[in-house]
């Protein structure tokens, strides 16, 4: 363990700036618990200047041409693909998931920071020639200014990538606070943008807790604010700053449903429905982490867990990982402690406590779980576990499933699993979430459309990237203009409200 870690650094007007704080947070391997590096918690007086320098930029940067911009964009995505590697790397050793997944982490991100650089054909106004007599009508499509971020643990590249892109290439200055667990590859990500050439001031990142968090909410400079994390703190986000009159679009927290007919292909079906509970230690906001087996499909539990036996646990840096540590050892019993409660509840048919990593020991680790018979109303159900835990209900048939779904408050994602096209289109319709799957387990969709989890998963009208961020992002002005011609008569005075 290292007794002198590095200190991580803030990011103001284009400069790497040591906190002067006195509170400070371990960064911790979660395979092996080595402090990585010290996260400051940010003073009011940091936040105050990174505020400042964004609204200081924004003066200038709101009058860049959309071609300068959309070529930052384009010079960073290659930057993005050229470090790719080393993102992954800092990402397993802070968060733990497998190298693999950290690099699908960032390539999902990257694929905003693709879209950015198309900002040309989608910041786009309208126009009506000749409304009324010699007028013409048009809008456009204006940044609002300083804007900031709050991103969770789980996804430390690709969720600050959903977010300071689009601000910052549709003109707004952005302040971004990453994840006080894991914001060394945030911090890479951040130094690699200024070097495709974000000018100073354009991006600013503060690290910090609830204070930082407040003082976003608070701060009288920015216009709006993105969240992504859990729903107690996102409910807290959205409050506290649409009070302050900002914008605020909060993801939040889940409890997906996929819908296994008995028709679905069995292998495919099961292969799918394990990568989505177990991926990333079930730490996502879209896993499928409730399984409806509708009618005979129950009759597959015994090579459902068979299958999940044979998932390796091991550190993300290990050859052949599936399912990595959690996050922390605070994660680490929280997920244990709902699998003891749920083992009161429900038939616990595999238990992943029991796991033993040799070499990493000390790690956070909890293997593939499984639950049978899970009903509403049960700890395991009610609550999201953020582990790697799936829980398996039992359905007579298609309609009952889908009527359990959308009595859960969430809305975040979800999925059937059929060959039949007449139950996909019953499902599609008659589903109330926000984004849903056929025979996909985790629907997020690319990014020239939106993320639009709904009900208690989401507050705010707009989601982030794809089209409905541009609208988040921008006000639209509207002109009504008339251009007269010096040698055509006045009509004279005209006191109705009519453009004649």
């Amino acid at each position: 363990m290292s007794t002198n870690p590095p200190q991580i650094p803030l990011f103001i007007n284009g400069q790497l700036v040591q906190s002067n704080t006195q509170e400070w947070r371990d960064i911790v391997n979660p395979a092996t618990q080595e402090v990585l590096a010290r996260v400051p918690f940010a003073t009011a007086d940091e936040l105050n200047a990174a505020v400042a320098s964004a609204a200081k930029a924004f003066t200038t940067w709101k009058k860049t041409s959309i071609g300068a911009r959309a070529r930052i964009f384009l010079k960073y995505q290659q930057l993005i693909r050229e470090n790719m590697k080393e993102l992954a790397a800092i990402l397993t050793a802070e968060q733990g998931k497998t190298l693999a997944d950290a690099e699908g982490d960032v390539f999902r991100g990257l694929e905003v920071v693709e879209h950015a650089a198309a900002i040309g054909n989608l910041q786009l106004g309208e126009f009506a020639n000749n409304v009324a007599g010699g007028v013409d009508t048009y809008s456009l499509l204006q940044p609002i200014g300083v804007c900031a971020g709050i991103t969770p643990f789980n996804f430390p590249a690709m969720i600050p990538l959903w977010m300071f892109p689009m601000a910052i290439v549709t003109g707004n200055t952005f302040v971004l606070k990453p994840s006080e667990q894991d914001p060394m590859v945030t911090m890479r990500l951040v130094e690699l943008a200024a070097e495709a050439g974000v000018p100073p001031g354009v991006l600013n990142v503060i690290h910090g807790g609830e204070a930082v968090v407040n003082g976003i909410c608070d701060h009288p400079v920015i216009k709006a604010v993105s969240f992504v994390g859990s729903t107690r703190v996102g409910t807290h986000v959205y409050n506290r700053a649409t009070l302050s009159g900002k914008r605020v679009q909060c993801m939040m927290g889940a409890k997906n449903h996929a819908i296994i007919m008995p028709d679905a292909n069995k292998e495919q079906t099961l292969n799918n429905l394990l990568g989505a509970a177990f991926g990333a230690a079930g730490q996502r906001c879209m896993a499928i982490s409730v399984a409806i087996m509708v009618g005979d499909a129950k009759n597959w539990m015994a090579d459902l867990v068979a299958k999940s036996k044979t998932l390796k646990v091991n550190a993300g840096v290990e050859t052949g990982t599936d399912v990595g540590p959690l996050v922390s050892q605070s994660a680490y019993s929280r997920v244990s402690s709902l699998i003891e409660k749920g083992a009161a509840e429900a038939k616990l048919e595999l238990d992943g406590r029991t796991v033993k990593v040799v070499g990493y020991e000390k790690g956070n680790f909890v293997g593939p779980t499984i639950f049978s018979d899970v009903k509403p109303g049960m700890t395991i159900y009610e609550q999201e576990i953020f582990g790697p835990v799936l829980c398996v209900s039992f359905a007579k048939d298609i309609d009952e499933a889908i009527a359990m779904i959308n009595k859960n408050p969430n809305g975040n994602g979800t999925a059937i699993f059929t060959q039949s096209g007449a139950a996909a289109r019953k499902f599609q319709e008659e589903i109330d979430i926000g984004q849903v799957g056929i025979n996909v387990p985790i629907p997020v969709p690319v990014p020239m459309f939106s993320f639009t989890g709904s009900r208690a998963s989401k507050l705010g009208d707009l989601g982030p990237y794809g089209k409905q961020v541009i609208a988040f992002y921008t006000q639209t002005k509207t002109v009504t203009a008339r251009w007269f011609d010096d040698s055509s008569a006045s009509a004279g005075v005209n006191t109705t409200i009519s453009l004649k």
